[in-house]
C-alpha cells in the first residue's frame, strides 16, 4: 500500500492538475466512504495530497466524484488545518452543497452548512431549486421561510429562487403572491432577475399583458435577458408591433443591445405571420451591426420561406449561410422538404428525403414522420410503411401520429389485413398504438363483413392497455355485428352501451331493430327502443319513425 501511495505522489510534481486530481480520485475509491460520516475510514493516507491543495484543485476533485459520499469525506479532510494553511473558499462550498444536493442528500449538506456556519440566503436558494427540481414544493416554501427567519427577510436569493421554481412549473398564482409580497412589504428590493423570472412565467402561459405590466413596472433597468424573454413571448403571440418597440429600445442602450438571440426571435416572430421581407431586413440589419447569425437564425428565415413554398429562395440562402461558415443541420433540410409539400411537389419531398439519407444526413422523428404524412396524401401506403420500417431499422422511435396517418390511408384503400398487422406490430417497432390507432381499424373493420373476431382480438387488446370503448365505438360494434347478423352480440353491445349512459346512435338503432325485427324478436326491439327514449338527447320522432318503419307482419304495428 505505502509503494502505491509513492507512486501516485510522484505524479504530484507536474504542473498539470489533471495528475494530481485523478491521484486523489483513485485514492477515494479506494478508501470508498458509503455515508456522510464514516468514522471507521482513516483519513491519514490523503495527508500526502496536503501540500498540493487550493481552492481549484479542491473543486476539481469534488466535481470528479461519482459518489457524493467520497467528495464529502475528502471536503472534510481538507477542512482539517494543514502545512499551507488553506481553507475552503465560497466556491468550494457552492461546489460540495451542488453535489451533496444533486444526490438528494439534504441532510448532509444542511449539516455540513451549519456546522461550518454557512447556511445563508444563497445556499437556501440551492435547496429551493434542489427540492423544486423533485418537485417538491412544499419543501421549497420551507426552506423558503427558514431564509425568512436566518436573513429577517431580507433573502433575495431565496425569494428569486422560489419564483424560479414555482415559474417553471406554471404554479404562477403562488408566484403571483409572493412576488407582491416581495414588491408591497418592501423587505427586499427585487432585481433584474425577480423580475426577469416573472415575465419568463408568464410568456410561458402565454399572458403576455401581465408580462408587459411587470416589465413595464420594473424598478431597474432590464438586462439583455430579459428584453429577449419579452420579445419571445410577443413574438409567439404574433405582436411583432410590440416586439419591435422592445427591440428599439434595446438598439439604444448600452447594456442590453440586441444579440443573435434577439435577432432571432424577430426573424422567426415576423417569418410566422409571414412578414417576410421584415425577415430579411432584420438579417440585412444584424449583418450591418456586425452581429453574427447562426444557424437557428438561418433555420428561422429558411423555414419561413419554405412555409410559404418558396424552396428555390430557401436554397439560396442554404448557400449564404455555408458561405458564411455554418454547417446546415437536419431542421434546414426538414424545411426544404416541408417546402416541396407546400408547393405540392409531394414526389421530390420524398426523393429530397432519400437524398439526405444518401449523404450520410441521418433524418430525425420531424423528417421522417412529415414525408410519412405526405406519402399517405399520395395514397402510396407501401413507400410510408417502408420509411417506417427504416425509422425502426436506425433506431428512431415513430410518433404515433405517423403511424395513424399510415392506419387511416391503409382502411380508405380496404388494405385491412395490412392494417391490422402494422397494429399489431407497433410495439415491436418503438411505438405503442393509442385510441385513435385502434379506433380507426376496428371501426373500418366493422364495416366489413366477416371481420368481428379481428375486431373482438383488438378491442380486448386495447381495453388492456390503452382505453376504454367510447361511443362512437360502440355504435360502429352494434353495426359490425348486424353485418354479420350476429343478434346476441349486437344486443348485447346494446345493453352494455346503455348500462354506460351512452346514446345508440340513430344509425346504429336502425340498424338493430331491422335485424330484431326481421328474425321477430319484437319485444326486444321494444325493450331497446323504451330503453333509448330515456336518454338525453335523443330524437325521439325519429328514433319512433325507424320502429315504424320496420314493422312487417312478425311486428304488428302499433302506436309508440
Amino acid at each position: 500500500m505505502a509503494a502505491s501511495f509513492r507512486s501516485l505522489t510522484d505524479t504530484l510534481h507536474t504542473p498539470d492538475r489533471v495528475p494530481l486530481v485523478t491521484s486523489i480520485t483513485k485514492l477515494l475509491r479506494n478508501l470508498n466512504p458509503q455515508n456522510s460520516e464514516p468514522n471507521s475510514i482513516d483519513s491519514t493516507p490523503l495527508n500526502q495530497f496536503s501540500h498540493h491543495l487550493d481552492s481549484k484543485i479542491v473543486i476539481q476533485v469534488i466535481k470528479e466524484q461519482t459518489n457524493p459520499f467520497h467528495a464529502l469525506f475528502f471536503f472534510n479532510w481538507a477542512s482539517n488545518p494543514n502545512p499551507n494553511n488553506y481553507y475552503h473558499t465560497h466556491l468550494c462550498y457552492v461546489a460540495i452543497t451542488h453535489v451533496l444536493l444533486s444526490h438528494s442528500l439534504f441532510s448532509a449538506a444542511a449539516s455540513l452548512l451549519q456546522k461550518s456556519h454557512k447556511l445563508s440566503d444563497f445556499f437556501i436558494g440551492m435547496f429551493i431549486k434542489a427540492c423544486g427540481d423533485r418537485g417538491d414544493i412544499g419543501a421549497s416554501m420551507s426552506w423558503l421561510d427558514q431564509a425568512k427567519k436566518i436573513e429577517n427577510g431580507n433573502c433575495l436569493f431565496s425569494y428569486n429562487s422560489i419564483l424560479g421554481v414555482l415559474v417553471g412549473k406554471n404554479r404562477m398564482k403562488l408566484a403571483e403572491e409572493i412576488f407582491d409580497q416581495i414588491v408591497k412589504d418592501n423587505v427586499v428590493q427585487p432585481d433584474v432577475s425577480t423580475y426577469t423570472t416573472m415575465i419568463k412565467g408568464y410568456c410561458k402561459l402565454g399572458m403576455i399583458e401581465n408580462a408587459r405590466k411587470v416589465f413595464d413596472e420594473m424598478s431597474c433597468e432590464p438586462n439583455l435577458v430579459t428584453c429577449n424573454t419579452l420579445i419571445n413571448g410577443l413574438s409567439k403571440k404574433g405582436d411583432m408591433e410590440s416586439a419591435r418597440l422592445i427591440f428599439n429600445r434595446m438598439m439604444n442602450t448600452k447594456d442590453s443591445s440586441p444579440d443573435t438571440v434577439t435577432y432571432t426571435t424577430m426573424i422567426d416572430g415576423y417569418c410566422k405571420i409571414g412578414d417576410m421581407e421584415e425577415a430579411k431586413k432584420c438579417l440585412t440589419e444584424m449583418g450591418n451591426r456586425g452581429c453574427k447569425p447562426n444557424v437557428f437564425t438561418y433555420n428561422a428565415l429558411i423555414n419561413g420561406l419554405c412555409m410559404r413554398g418558396c424552396v428555390d429562395d430557401a436554397k439560396l440562402l442554404i448557400t449564404k449561410m455555408r458561405f458564411d461558415g455554418l454547417k446546415d443541420n437536419i431542421a434546414t433540410h426538414t424545411s426544404i422538404a416541408k417546402g416541396l409539400c407546400v408547393a405540392g411537389k409531394s414526389e421530390q419531398a420524398v426523393k429530397y428525403l432519400r437524398d439526405m439519407i444518401k449523404s450520410n444526413m441521418t433524418p430525425d422523428v420531424k423528417s421522417y414522420g412529415l414525408i410519412i404524412n405526405e406519402c399517405c396524401k399520395m395514397g402510396n401506403s407501401d413507400e410510408a410503411i417502408s420509411l417506417l420500417k427504416e425509422m425502426q431499422a436506425s433506431g428512431i422511435k415513430a410518433s404515433v401520429s405517423s403511424f395513424d396517418a399510415v392506419f387511416r390511408i391503409l382502411v380508405g384503400n380496404g388494405k385491412l389485413d395490412r392494417a391490422v398487422l402494422l397494429l399489431k406490430q407497433m410495439p415491436q417497432m418503438g411505438c405503442s398504438p393509442n385510441f385513435l390507432s385502434y379506433n380507426t381499424v376496428i371501426c373500418s373493420l366493422c364495416m366489413a363483413k366477416g371481420r368481428m373476431r379481428d375486431v373482438e382480438e383488438l378491442v380486448n387488446n386495447m381495453t388492456r392497455s390503452v382505453a376504454s370503448i367510447d361511443a362512437n365505438m360502440y355504435n360502429c360494434l352494434i353495426k359490425g355485428y348486424c353485418e354479420d347478423d350476429n343478434e346476441e352480440m349486437a344486443t348485447r353491445i346494446a345493453y352494455e352501451m346503455i348500462n354506460k349512459k351512452y346514446v345508440v346512435n340513430l344509425d346504429s338503432f336502425s340498424v338493430l331493430i331491422k335485424m330484431l325485427c326481421a328474425k321477430k324478436k319484437v319485444n326486444e326491439a321494444e325493450k331497446i327502443f323504451q330503453l333509448c327514449s330515456r336518454c338525453t338527447g335523443v330524437d325521439m320522432e325519429s328514433y319512433m319513425r325507424v320502429m315504424d318503419e320496420h314493422h312487417t307482419s312478425a311486428c304488428s304495428r302499433k302506436q309508440y
